[in-house]
């Protein structure tokens, strides 16, 4: 086995397919079959499922793939630090991070990564994903942190670093606020407070709610995912919330529900741009946020 294969197997699984993950790493896609196909032979299990249309991990693909990114980021790390010992890396870095990010600490590990690299001057931007990627696109921002949606655009690339989850929010005595899991669909006749149009809070809960036969309500729209559950709080509505704000020790008490099939929250995860050459600033600072996401 060979880092090389490794290489191979994790682009295509990560681009998709044979023929773009070889114009990503520029060799031939043949150079790409051979090598997956030779592990393939010598693990003794089929790694993708091929047809012609589409390129899919096998379960044992996704086994393995997990532990090949494990080695490759052990080997980036290794190669960093190397770079460490012979260059003092210098530079600037915007970060972008949206208010919900799980228990992700991000104070953490930008305090880890101010201590590690003090040359590097360090910036820190909020706001909405939609805005955030916006931003990335106009090269206004290098790394963004927040959720990524299923319909992020192909010029990014996503990093996953930890999973979150939604919750009914309520506030404290509402009448459906007992025992046992609820459905959306009771909530059809209820105030919702929610993020404004064009989020992707805002897109789950349409979403949600037309597969449960109703258009919410929204009567309040706030910016702050803090302020959903402040308003919640006052009896203004009722909120799909992430659990991490909706339980979070910040903020004022409410009744934290789960539901029957419970919309999905994206997971977290670290974006940078496909297109846009990463300095070693950068690089050094992806490798810094996605090495412990804890």
């Amino acid at each position: 086995m060979e880092l090389r294969q490794l290489s191979y197997v994790e682009a295509v699984a990560r681009y998709g397919g044979f023929t773009r993950a070889a114009e990503r790493l520029h060799v031939a896609q043949s150079a790409v079959s051979a090598q997956v196909r030779a592990l393939e032979t010598e693990l003794g299990v089929t790694l993708f499922a091929r047809t012609t249309r589409r390129v899919a991990l096998t379960p044992a693909g996704e086994m393995f793939v997990a532990r090949a990114r494990r080695v490759l980021a052990e080997l980036d790390g290794a190669r960093l630090e190397m770079g460490e010992i012979t260059t003092v890396v210098t530079g600037r870095v915007s970060v972008g991070a949206t208010a919900v990010l799980g228990p992700y600490d991000l104070a953490r590990a930008l305090a880890r990564f101010h201590d590690r690299f003090p040359g590097i001057a360090l910036r820190l931007r909020s706001g909405l994903i939609t805005g955030l990627l916006g931003a990335l696109d106009g090269g206004e921002v290098d790394l963004v942190i927040g959720p990524v949606h299923a319909d992020l655009p192909a010029r990014f690339e996503a990093l996953p670093l930890v999973e979150e989850q939604l919750v009914l929010a309520l506030p404290v005595g509402h009448p459906l606020s007992g025992t046992g899991r609820l459905t959306l669909g009771e909530f059809r006749d209820e105030a919702f407070v929610c993020l404004p149009e064009g989020s992707g809070l805002r897109w789950i809960l349409d979403d949600a709610a037309r597969t449960a036969g109703f258009t919410p309500r929204v009567q309040f729209e706030t910016h702050s995912p803090q302020s959903i559950r402040e308003l919640v709080a006052a009896g203004l509505g009722v909120a799909l919330l992430a659990r991490s704000v909706a339980e979070g020790p910040d903020g004022p008490a409410i009744t934290v529900r789960q539901l029957h099939a419970a919309p999905a929250h994206p997971p977290i995860g670290l974006i940078h741009h496909r297109d846009r050459p990463l300095t070693s600033a950068v690089q050094a600072c992806r490798h810094v946020l996605t090495a412990d996401p804890r």
